[in-house]
């Protein structure tokens, strides 16, 4: 009996722990794009403070389309988003969410570099930040 609060507060931890790294265990899975060109890649998760983030990947004629979207549940923020390709910037501004579901969406076709393609994307405001990776 005497063991029961600690009992408590490990299993209160560990399912705490587990809510918190199980967007990682997910978040580089195959995928399928919604329009020609083929297969890509995806990787979604939690953001740090709330929020929910995507980015998707695939080939496209030769380049690599990319799409990165954040969707923090309120209109009006202005994150700045920064987007690398094996540590190259290819994108680096500031978008604004929008909409009932305060989201946005950023969107870049980038060259397609020697070997596999390490595209990250993360964006901040105030004290959340959210960001991903994805290998092609």
């Amino acid at each position: 009996m005497h063991n029961q609060p600690r009992t408590r507060r490990l299993a209160a931890t560990a399912a705490i722990t587990a809510g918190l790294t199980a967007p990682l265990l997910f978040a580089a899975t195959p995928a399928f794009a919604s329009h020609g060109g083929g297969g890509g890649v995806r990787a979604s998760g939690a953001c740090h403070n709330g929020g929910h983030f995507e980015l998707k990947a695939k080939h496209d004629d030769g380049r690599i389309e990319m799409e990165y979207q954040v969707d923090s549940n309120r209109a009006g923020q202005r994150w700045a988003v920064r987007v690398t390709d094996n540590g190259h910037v290819v994108m680096s501004r500031h978008a604004t969410t929008a909409g009932r579901s305060g989201s946005f969406t950023v969107r870049k076709v980038i060259a397609n570099r020697a070997g596999t393609d390490k595209i990250h994307a993360h964006a901040t405001f105030r004290s959340r930040s959210c960001g991903g990776t994805v290998r092609l």
